[in-house]
C-alpha cells in the first residue's frame, strides 16, 4: 500500500495498517517526512513527489495493491492517482474536497473518490483493506451510499455468486439495484442470479453498514 501524503490522514491510516501490510508514504515536505518516519515503526517514509513517475516506478508501483492519495491538494491527489493507475497500481483512491472534481473523476481511471467531509478514518480503512469495492458514491450529502462491488468465486466460496437476489442476506436498509455483466446492464429483480465477476450496484440507506456489505463480497478460503 502506498499513501501519497504524510499529513494527519496518511499518518493515521499507515499507523493502523502497518502491522498488517507493507506500507509506504510519499511525502513532499522534508520536515514532515522526517517527523512521520520517527512516529511510524514499520512504514517506509520517502521524501518525494507522488506525481514523480520515476519515483513511483522505483518504488514498485506496478506491484502495488492500493495507492491512496490523501494530501490536502485536490489536483495533486487526482494527478498522482491517475498516474499510479496508468503505471499499474491495482486500485487507486483519492481524497477530493470539491464536489465538482468528484463528478469529473468518477468516469475516469480513479477507482474510489471520497470527500473528506463525508469520510471517516474507519471508512477509508475499509476501502483500503477490501479491494472488491471499486466505486463508492455518497448520496444525499453523505446520508446514504451507492456502492459498486465485484462478485468473485463460486457458490461454495462466495455469499453472493450463484444466488438469486432474494437469497442474498443483505444488511438492513440495503438493496441491489442493478448488475453490470460485461457490456450489459441488468436491472435487478428478486430472481436475478448473480454470476462471478458481475459488478453489483447496491444502495445503502445507512452508510455505517458499508463494512457489512464489503464482508458479504469477500470470498472464502476455498477460492483460488
Amino acid at each position: 500500500i502506498i499513501f501519497a501524503g504524510g499529513g494527519n490522514i496518511g499518518r493515521r491510516l499507515a499507523l493502523r495498517l502497518e502491522k498488517e501490510y507493507n506500507v509506504k508514504i510519499l511525502e513532499r515536505d522534508p520536515e514532515r517526512a522526517g517527523a512521520v518516519s520517527e512516529e511510524l515503526r514499520k512504514t517506509i517514509v520517502l521524501q518525494g513527489d507522488a506525481a514523480d513517475e520515476d519515483l513511483l516506478q522505483e518504488e514498485g508501483i506496478e506491484d502495488t495493491d492500493v495507492f491512496c492519495a490523501v494530501t490536502n491538494d485536490d489536483e495533486a491527489n487526482i494527478l498522482s492517482a491517475m498516474l499510479a493507475k496508468r503505471l499499474g497500481a491495482r486500485t487507486v483512491m483519492a481524497l477530493i474536497n470539491r464536489t465538482s472534481y468528484v463528478e469529473l473523476v468518477e468516469a475516469g481511471p480513479i477507482d474510489v473518490a471520497i470527500s473528506p467531509q463525508q469520510a471517516t478514518i474507519g471508512t477509508l480503512l475499509t476501502h483500503v483493506r477490501r479491494g472488491d469495492v471499486v466505486m463508492v458514491h455518497s448520496l444525499r450529502r453523505g446520508a446514504a451510499e451507492a456502492i459498486e462491488a465485484i462478485a468473485h468465486g463460486d457458490r461454495h466460496s462466495s455469499k453472493v455468486v450463484g444466488r438469486r437476489v432474494e437469497e442474498v442476506k443483505l444488511p438492513r436498509g440495503t438493496s441491489i439495484a442493478a448488475i453490470v455483466r460485461g457490456e450489459e446492464v441488468i436491472i435487478a429483480h428478486h430472481d436475478t442470479v448473480i454470476e462471478s465477476e458481475d459488478h453489483v450496484i447496491l444502495f445503502l440507506v445507512d452508510k455505517r453498514r458499508i463494512a457489512e456489505v464489503e464482508k458479504l463480497f469477500q470470498v472464502g478460503i476455498t477460492f483460488l
